[in-house]
């Protein structure tokens, strides 16, 4: 068997996911889960393609795709989004091939942190991050549960919301609560958001300040969602579930950082129940996760 390793092109992005989400669903229905993943269009890899191609390789098996990996970066941030190989070449040194080729982008970019999400059973893989310098440092929680039972439990906020129209009228807010919470900005993700239908961004405000935003998908799922402070964490979690549990989805959702108590503490009372485990992994500590909700594996 003799792989090759090749810088992915636009038209190997869609059959990448589809591997990928194949790769997803072996892997979370050996530990019962079942399948979870469904393939969707590759819009955040394609623009990241076009901004920065360094972060997108596959590996091939002769005419067959047998791996994908997917890294970005934000300012000195550099983020692993997705590395996934064919579950019958797992353990075959395939994926730390593919690592390798994209750890070159974090260097060009002079990455001060190197980071990821993975599942937290997910010992495969956690067992190569480890020897790459990157550690398990905080448990996620994917928290999902009932509209209805949502609405009926959350407690009453203060805040005021604001559509989030544009970037370049909102921007600034954005960009002081990411710095805040990360110590990056993500201007790019925003934009990204913004521009998809079945997203909605909000800023909150408590009189004249700003002390959060969260994106919300027509799914119900919540995130990114950031605070101003963990003080504010509490109340801008609460109304970012109001806003979800008025939409169409039955079921509303959040990936939650294990230190978060702010959050978690409402996710509970409103009968949110762990439906994932996952973990953080990063060569550093870095970012206030008290702060910060997650998207997403890939989108952070």
């Amino acid at each position: 068997m003799a792989i090759r390793y090749r810088p992915a092109r636009d038209a190997d992005l869609q059959p990448a996911q589809e591997l990928i989400v194949a790769s997803v669903n072996d892997l979370t229905a050996r530990h019962g889960y079942g399948p979870i993943a469904s393939v969707r269009p590759p819009i955040f890899q394609q623009q990241s393609l076009a901004d920065d191609p360094r972060g997108l390789w596959i590996a091939e098996d002769g005419d067959r795709m047998v791996g994908a990996v997917f890294s970005w970066m934000c300012d000195d941030l550099w983020f692993l989004a997705e590395l996934f190989v064919d579950p019958a070449l797992q353990g075959k040194g395939v994926g730390a091939e593919l690592l390798r080729r994209v750890f070159a982008q974090a260097e060009d970019g002079k990455a001060r942190t190197r980071a990821l999400i993975t599942f937290a059973f997910n010992a495969v893989s956690q067992s190569l991050y480890m020897r790459e310098g990157m550690f398990a440092r905080l448990p996620l929680h994917m928290l999902a549960g009932e509209r209805m039972h949502i609405a009926a439990a959350l407690p009453a906020t203060d805040l005021r919301c604001e559509r989030i129209d544009s970037i370049e009228a909102n921007g600034h807010a954005l960009d002081r609560l990411d710095a805040g919470a990360l110590g990056v900005s993500r201007q790019k993700p925003h934009r990204l958001l913004i521009a998809d239908p079945a997203m909605a961004g909000y800023l909150f405000h408590r009189g004249l300040e700003c002390v959060g935003y969260a994106w919300i998908a027509g799914s119900g799922h919540i995130g990114p969602l950031a605070a101003a402070s963990h003080d504010d964490m509490r109340d801008v979690f609460a109304t970012a579930l109001r806003i979800a549990t008025q939409g169409q989805s039955k079921r509303v959702s959040a990936l939650v950082p294990g230190n978060n108590e702010a959050a978690l503490d409402i996710a509970a009372r409103c009968a949110m129940r762990v439906t994932l485990p996952m973990v953080l992994a990063s060569n550093r500590d870095f970012g206030d996760w008290r702060r910060y909700l997650p998207r997403s594996p890939v989108f952070m």
